[in-house]
């Protein structure tokens, strides 16, 4: 097993889980033990080891990355543009994922809440605090998410999972961190850079168990609900890919036409080894000396601009994972029977942009993203392992998605910047 590769692995999995599930009932035991009980065991085990890793891997990570930008010459007019393009971007897929979500509406089956079928908390009581506690936030809750982004107490903040305070907090630590003594500032900026490679190695040797935590996750749910758990999860799926063509064929190209004034499906033709390349390596970071070389010499970027704005987009543009976000977390939502308000559906928005920009460039860098929205919303976290049945292909979907973005920046901000291209004007 060690020698394939991890979606193999983990479609290897899936398919023995759903044998073991459907062989397996209420009563079916080994050695005196349920193996209901044994498939939550692997399942719980892993979904902690994953949650374990969330507040360093993200401290890190965002300290690392804005300590880089700010050191660089280019935080001027090109940094500007290219923030404001990466931010309108994701913002805008997040729609197009909210508003495709809220048509589809993958969680609901038959007019009822898909929680049954998904083998999620379905106790009257717990259902009860679940409920209470997402729908009694109110208009009042926009100011709490915001005071939620200035923690009194940092350290609190981090036990409690209050991501959204510790991601604030790693945002202005990795920018004044730049503005101090440069020996003192290189010595913090090698000290976190060090706790990210840490971190990014742990998360590795985590995932590494994803295919037995993934048969757990998916055994248990086919034991107790054979095939009724599929068809939401099917719609689910489609929604996702429905959303990331709209935000792909539609969306962007409008802006390449617009903003850019380039022929945008000539341009989409031009990028489309880069795209197909991201979807096999599931990679923006692996695929960027191809999308670097592409968008120079195919494209006709100058070097000065995709120099800077590709690799800081394969750091913080994540448009494709951001639309997963937030569909993933209505979908969830949705299958506890939970009708969320304008309010906290912007929260949902709200902390996918944020989180899309925090985490992105890590391993697995989807599923801490949706533990912080859920989190922030007040779900629980058991609907995360139903996510990992799809995950994979939509990994090298939205990843495809990703790198398509940033090369639909570099082409857009060098037309603002006066540049001409090989691609034709509009």
């Amino acid at each position: 097993m060690s020698r394939l590769a991890l979606h193999w692995q983990i479609l290897i999995a899936i398919s023995l889980a759903i044998v073991a599930g459907l062989a397996t009932d209420d009563g079916s035991q080994i050695l005196g033990v349920s193996l209901i009980a044994v498939y939550q065991f692997i399942g719980t085990l892993f979904l902690n080891a994953l949650k374990m890793i969330i507040v360093p891997l993200i401290l890190s990570s965002i300290i690392s990355g804005i300590s880089g930008i700010g050191d660089s010459e280019n935080l001027g007019r090109l940094g500007g543009k290219t923030i404001l393009f990466y931010a309108t971007t994701s913002l805008l897929s997040i729609l197009i994922g909210l508003a495709v979500v809220n048509i589809t509406t993958p969680g609901i089956v038959d007019g009822q809440p898909a929680a049954s079928q998904l083998n999620l908390t379905t106790d009257q009581n717990e259902l009860s605090a679940v409920v209470a506690k997402v729908e009694g936030r109110s208009a009042s809750d926009i100011t709490d998410v915001f005071l939620r982004m200035v923690p009194t107490n940092i350290v609190a903040a981090a036990a409690e999972g209050q991501m959204l305070g510790l991601i604030f907090f790693a945002l202005l630590f990795g920018l004044f961190m730049t503005r101090i003594d440069n020996r003192r500032g290189q010595l913090l900026k090698d000290f976190w850079q060090g706790v990210f490679e840490t971190m990014m190695l742990i998360t590795m040797w985590v995932m590494k168990f994803a295919p037995i935590g993934v048969f757990g996750l998916v055994a248990k749910t086919v034991s107790a609900t054979g095939f009724a758990a599929f068809q939401p999860l099917l719609i689910f799926f489609c929604s996702v890919v429905g959303a990331l063509a709209i935000h792909a064929f539609v969306a962007l190209p409008l802006l390449l036409r617009f903003v850019g004034k380039v022929a945008p499906y000539e341009f989409i033709r031009k990028m489309s080894p880069v795209m197909l390349t991201a979807f096999s390596t599931a990679s923006s970071s692996a695929t960027l000396p191809l999308t670097l070389e592409t968008v120079e010499k195919e494209v006709g970027v100058s070097n000065s601009t995709t120099s800077f704005v590709l690799p800081l987009g394969a750091t913080i543009n994540m448009d494709g994972t951001a639309l997963y976000e937030c569909v993933a977390a209505m979908f969830i939502a949705q299958a506890y029977g939970l009708d969320l308000s304008i309010v906290q559906q912007f929260t949902i928005v709200l902390v996918a942009l944020l989180t899309s920009i925090g985490v992105a460039g890590i391993p697995a860098a989807s599923l801490v993203a949706i533990t912080v929205i859920l989190g922030v919303i007040g779900l629980p976290l058991e609907g995360l392992g139903l996510l990992l049945v799809t995950d994979r292909i939509l990994d090298m979907m939205r990843t495809s998605v990703n790198v398509y973005s940033d090369s639909c920046g570099a082409v857009i901000i060098a037309r603002t910047e006066g540049e001409k291209t090989n691609v034709a004007a509009t």
